[in-house]
């Protein structure tokens, strides 16, 4: 039986996909996988059963990547589930930045108690809240992914010139886009361009505060600039400056921050991107079934530091799951080993992504665990594993 450890509250529209043969909770102890939603994993000790940690979402900063590459443990996260819950957020965050939708609600709740007077006041009072309408205005989407794909081509639908920048953009996702949108290939095109700004890109060391004092610089007069992806992709005392000197006009982040909290022009979201029962419930299903396959067939789908590899089973055979590093000659070495165990490979895949590779191999002979140990006794090898 396979032993699901739930580090957060999980919707039973994933936990409910586990069948008899699994026992997933808060209390299980000795797991073979973990599913995550925002705990922080870093500070935790990775218990030697391990295999794989699903995050229930897309991003996998609060767990220790490196860690798990090395301790063999492959991790899952779900991108594109909550997709369509940013998405709308982001739509509602382009009319808060024009609109001055909130401050002006707040100053209508100072008119209670005013009796008949209310609609005067209103309608002396609302001119300090007049806003542009988004339609006709240019929309920059940096990051063409699940989620900005969803956004460039809503905002076309709303009568907005999108142009979209994203130099990894894959052959799948470019068919999801639609035709209209203008193809931005620097993002000094963008920030030439757009009236208002949408970053959705991972953090990385590349990404980390791309907004910052000298790409504000290039940007249009009172631009408007949306983060829904993670808050240290912006530099805050440079968007501050820039709300400061009129350069922007409006900020509106899912990241509160105290430096931003209050700030004039700032619009500053508790973190609801993906905050709604559908997007919980989708990457809740998707995680678990990304555990599923895995556990029992060895196949990746959607792993951040393994590649996507998937084999049919062959009812006959064993399967051999190989976690390895990339080094050369490595798989002349596996087949060497099994060979010595008097194991005979019927079929094989292996791919790599970075310093890491995977091989998967369902063979023939009698396999014994004690085949697992010597595999692992080669120094290019971190985990094997295998499935019955």
């Amino acid at each position: 039986m396979y032993q699901i450890k739930c580090l957060n509250k999980i919707s039973p529209v994933g936990t409910n996909r586990f069948n008899e043969n699994y026992c997933c909770g808060e209390n299980v102890e000795n797991p073979d996988a973990i599913l995550v939603r925002s705990a922080s994993m870093h500070e935790m000790e990775l218990p030697k059963s391990l295999l794989a940690i699903a995050r229930a979402g897309a991003g996998v900063n609060n767990i220790p990547l490196d860690k798990c590459s090395e301790q063999g443990i492959v991790v899952f996260n779900t991108p594109g589930a909550n997709a369509n819950a940013v998405k709308e957020l982001v739509l509602a965050g382009l009319l808060l930045s024009s609109r001055k939708i909130i401050s002006s609600v707040e100053w209508a709740k100072t008119l209670k108690g005013s009796g008949s007077e209310v609609g005067k006041l209103v309608e002396k009072g609302k001119g300090a809240f007049v806003g542009p309408e988004i339609c006709g205005k240019t929309l920059g989407v940096i990051g063409l992914g699940a989620i900005g794909i969803l956004v460039a081509n809503a905002a076309n639908s709303l009568g907005m010139e999108v142009y979209g920048y994203d130099p990894y953009l894959s052959v799948d996702a470019a068919w999801g886009l639609s035709r209209s949108i203008h193809h931005a290939r620097t993002l000094d095109e963008v920030y030439a361009n757009s009236d208002y700004i949408t970053v959705h890109v991972p953090l990385t060391a590349d990404t980390k505060e791309m907004i910052n004092t000298e790409s504000i610089a290039k940007m249009r007069d009172e631009v408007r600039i949306l983060n829904f992806a993670r808050g240290d992709l912006v530099n805050s005392a440079d968007i501050i400056a820039g709300l400061d000197s009129g350069k922007i006009s409006a900020y509106v982040t899912d990241f509160p921050s105290d430096d931003l909290i209050g700030m004039e022009g700032v619009v500053a979201i508790p973190h609801l991107g993906a905050s709604t029962p559908e997007s919980e419930d989708n990457c809740a299903r998707m995680a678990a079934m990304e555990l599923i396959e895995y556990l029992e067939n060895g196949n990746i789908r959607n792993s951040v530091n393994l590649p996507d590899i998937a084999m049919p089973r062959e009812p006959s055979s064993i399967r051999i799951c190989i976690f390895h590093r990339n080094i050369p000659n490595t798989i002349s070495l596996l087949s060497g080993a099994l060979a010595d165990e008097g194991i005979n490979i019927e079929n094989m895949q292996s791919k790599s992504k970075k310093d890491y590779a995977y091989t998967i191999l369902d063979v023939t002979g009698d396999v014994h665990e004690s085949a697992a140990e010597n595999i692992e006794k080669l120094p290019e090898i971190i985990k094997v594993r295998i499935i019955q």
